[in-house]
């Protein structure tokens, strides 16, 4: 019996020094935790501050920090198709889906992150685009590929290209040692719903405090009721499309008639 508290004591004691309680706590605020999207909206940027608390009775870290900040959008299921020439005609000849991957996604640091820390610790904590878990379904199996497959890559270019994705290592800025700011634009064509903030705290290559938030993105105004109608009464409002779309061509008709 003494022999097992004594190994009990000694895995407790290594526990201890393998896992060290963190030094510091995180405060994170938005400048605005709801978009709101009406006929106006053409972008925003969303604006962060935060702070870095040390425990009572310890100091700032003294070889300074490292922040990365992940913006996570809805899930959404996407294809991504690949084009080749026959015939001298362009047609898909092949697609991948990506299965619930994020509709928005943004990695904001203060430096490239993989500056802040190994490589292994970025593929585990998915840190940054090309590490970033990105479900495929290939055949019947749903698994994400390595970083340069042609798929992936398109996918996350297109993304870029229509500013839903990104990552910036010069997003995040130290106002003062324990203050800081990051920014990140939201385009036109953000998509709705419920979006995740990650804040993770490294010093020394290591990873010593975590905090989330969230953001919601809402219609709001005539596009938010059109949204609305088109999902609880779709019958109806396919009906009322195509008499507005027949009336529209009928009074083109009428305007543009020639006698």
């Amino acid at each position: 019996m003494r022999l097992a508290r004594r190994l009990c004591g000694v895995a407790a004691i290594f526990l201890f020094f393998l896992h060290p309680a963190c030094a510091e706590r995180l405060v994170l605020s938005l400048s605005n935790d709801r978009v709101q999207i009406a006929s106006n909206f053409v972008g925003e940027n969303l604006v962060m501050f935060g702070a870095i608390e040390p425990d009572a009775g310890k100091d700032l870290h003294q070889g300074g920090y490292d922040l990365v900040v992940t913006v996570t959008g809805p899930r959404e299921t996407m294809r991504t198709r690949r084009k080749q020439r026959v015939l001298g005609i362009w047609v898909n000849v092949d697609s991948r889906e990506f299965v619930r991957v994020p509709s928005y996604l943004a990695v904001l640091s203060n430096r490239p992150v993989r500056q802040i820390t190994d490589a292994g610790t970025l593929r585990r904590l998915q840190l940054g685009l090309d590490n970033f878990l990105l479900t495929q379904r290939i055949g019947p199996d749903i698994a994400d590929t390595v970083r340069d497959d042609p798929f992936r890559t398109a996918f996350i270019r297109l993304q870029s290209q229509h500013g839903l994705y990104r990552e910036a290592g010069d997003a995040v800025k130290f106002l003062t040692p324990a203050v800081f700011r990051a920014e990140t634009p939201l385009p036109a064509n953000v998509p709705t719903g419920v979006f995740t903030i990650n804040v993770k705290l490294f010093a020394a290559g290591v990873m010593a405090a975590e905090t989330n938030a969230a953001l919601e993105v809402i219609k709001t105004g005539v596009e938010q009721y059109v949204a609305e109608a088109a999902v609880a009464h779709g019958l109806i409002y396919g009906m009322a499309t195509m008499f507005l779309a027949l009336l529209t061509g009928w009074i083109a008709s009428v305007v543009f008639r020639r006698d």
